[in-house]
């Protein structure tokens, strides 16, 4: 079998070609270091021989009668040393460069091991160099940074695969259990009851798909930018829970101004809609109240959006943790009607693709108050 030929690649490009192997930067500067020498020592030596020139070529006679060295025993004296100095200047540029090059490019070296380190999946390496700040050390605090989110993005893709594949387990373990109980006595299978309680497992699994799936879409938005106005959509939102408010007798205190925004109008529905929906579906008990207020910032400008419903008491551990995927108020969810989990998520990702900044509090005595702050609108 014939081995695969080792391949380059770059980001979003394709494959590449092999290059070629070229003079190491460090060899680079050392030429370069010994040829501003050598030029220099050559330049200095050219405007010594010029000015000989202005000397007369015969022999010079003192005052005294003597004689002095003409511009020719000038020359012969001073070509020799100046081919010696030349050379001179020539070693002392390469072995000075070759040094001075290493020693400033050794932070670069440093940067290279860890990066290589990186792509072999050592994601915990960092660079850390020490020593006064300049360029390379704000680039190497730059890469340290960048792995450091790096780092944090795939612990959270970790815990967001191990809980979707819990999500999506469970149901399925569920509903194969039922129907092995019913395989197993199908005389004594209440089938409407059966049926009913399949139907509410796949709901919900069902439901668990569409949320990862908005949250993938929200994530990696593409957003179209249209005038919005958050007043708008957020009537439109509790219209859309109108029956389950009247239900549980959830009393609306509303406060409506003006909070025009430049965004994605779908993106933006769904992230007031989360919102709204969180705020029921968790609200303490029955015949409880929900604060919804939208407005302009003053004197910044910037639109926003506030709500605010009692609910359970939230630990300062749990509030830093709401926006992560299959977390709520009580850690996890259980039961029917509580959701996927994922509603926050998918509001933390459209406020983050619209530039808004999402603030979560704890109410005192329990529940949670949200604001959603957009940038003004161009």
């Amino acid at each position: 079998m014939t081995p695969a030929t080792p391949r380059s690649w770059t980001t979003g490009v394709g494959p590449q070609a092999p290059r070629r192997r070229g003079l190491g930067l460090r060899m680079k500067l050392t030429l370069s270091y010994a040829a501003f020498l050598f030029v220099s020592g050559t330049g200095f030596f050219a405007l010594v021989l010029l000015l000989l020139r202005y000397l007369p070529a015969g022999l010079l006679v003192t005052v005294d009668g003597g004689f002095a060295p003409s511009r020719r025993d000038l020359m012969d004296a001073l070509l020799p040393k100046a081919a010696l100095g030349l050379l001179f200047f020539a070693v002392v540029g390469l072995a000075g460069g070759w040094l001075l090059a290493g020693a400033m490019l050794k932070p670069i070296g440093r940067i290279h091991e860890v990066a290589l380190a990186v792509q072999h999946g050592e994601v915990d390496r960092r660079i850390r160099l020490e020593g006064k700040t300049d360029e390379l050390r704000e680039l190497a605090d730059s890469v340290d940074l960048m792995l450091d989110r790096l780092a944090a993005m795939l612990e959270e893709q970790r815990r967001f695969a191990a809980n979707a594949s819990h999500e999506l387990r469970t149901p399925h373990a569920v509903m194969g259990g039922m129907l092995e109980l019913a395989e197993s006595d199908p005389h004594a299978v209440d089938v409407p009851h059966l049926l009913r309680r399949l139907r509410e497992v796949n709901t919900r699994a069902t439901g668990t798909v569409e949320a990862l799936l908005a949250l993938t879409r929200a994530e990696g938005a593409r957003l179209r930018p249209e005038p919005c106005d958050l007043a708008e959509l957020a009537e439109e939102a509790l219209g859309a829970q109108r029956d389950d408010l009247a239900a549980r007798g959830i009393t609306v205190l509303a406060e409506y101004d003006g909070a025009p925004v430049e965004g994605d109008r779908i993106l933006l529905t769904q992230l007031v809609g989360n919102l709204v929906r969180n705020a029921v579906v968790h609200n303490l008990a029955d015949g409880g109240e929900l604060f919804l207020r939208t407005g302009e910032q003053p004197g910044a400008g910037g639109a926003f959006l506030e709500l605010e419903n009692p609910g359970e008491e939230l630990s300062p551990e749990l509030m830093g943790r709401l926006t992560e995927p299959f977390v709520q108020g009580r850690g996890r969810q259980a039961g029917p009607g509580k959701g996927s989990g994922l509603g926050l998520a998918i509001v933390s990702a459209i406020a983050q693709a619209h530039g808004a900044v999402l603030d979560m509090t704890a109410r005192p005595g329990g529940g949670l108050r949200v604001r959603v702050t957009f940038p003004p609108a161009p």
